[in-house]
């Protein structure tokens, strides 16, 4: 019995300093090694040879513009739509006195010739915001173009001045405003004027 245990030690030594069994452990170990890197590699992230790891910024806020917005400021220049003085009226709300107590500063409504003809257009129905709109306190803003939907007139206005603040309840209006950077807004919510997208919310600093 004890050489047949001698000779299974000794067959178990030469099978594991057998140099093929060597070789084939050490080539498991340089794959294994070589798929660890791989992984550290996807992991780090994909950016260029010799750079490090991309990073995602986080997109500026539109808001931001009016830190170089220079243009814009007390008196505010309040660009008024059609259903903003009809829902003033339904709401009775004084729109000079109501825009200068939500900005906290001196506002001057304006109203351009589309909005005018648009009013004019909707019949006896609108002939009290009609009355609003030829107000000798607002600004009549002339129009150049013939046959514009005024609300197009107030995006390409306001597209290329950037002195101006929006006042509409209209939401697609609205979201067409928000694209544009630097442009604040004016509407109404709970029977009282409210300002969007202007530092401090309109408060005096």
């Amino acid at each position: 019995m004890g050489k047949r245990k001698q000779i299974k030690k000794l067959g178990a030594v030469k099978r594991i300093m057998n140099p093929a069994a060597k070789q084939q452990a050490v080539q498991s170990a340089a794959k294994a090694d070589a798929k660890g890197k791989g992984k550290g590699k996807v992991a780090s992230g994909s950016g260029a040879p010799g750079e490090g790891p991309a990073r995602r910024l986080q997109p500026a806020s539109s808001a931001l513009f009016f830190n170089h917005n220079e243009s814009l400021g007390p008196p505010y220049r309040v660009l008024v739509d059609t259903n903003f003085i009809n829902f003033s009226l339904q709401n009775k709300l004084e729109l000079v006195q109501g825009m200068m107590d939500c900005l906290y500063a001196e506002a001057i409504p304006c109203i351009t010739s589309c909005v005018i003809a648009e009013l004019e257009k909707l019949g006896t129905k609108y002939r009290m915001a009609l009355r609003v709109a030829r107000d000798p306190r607002f600004e009549r803003l002339p129009c150049s173009h013939k046959g514009t939907y005024a609300d197009d007139c107030i995006v390409d206005r306001v597209s290329t001045h950037k002195c101006f603040m929006v006042a509409t309840c209209d939401r697609e209006l609205r979201r067409r405003i928000r694209r544009i950077p630097g442009i604040p807004l004016m509407y109404i919510a709970k029977r009282q004027y409210r300002v969007e997208r202007l530092p401090d919310q309109g408060m005096p600093s």
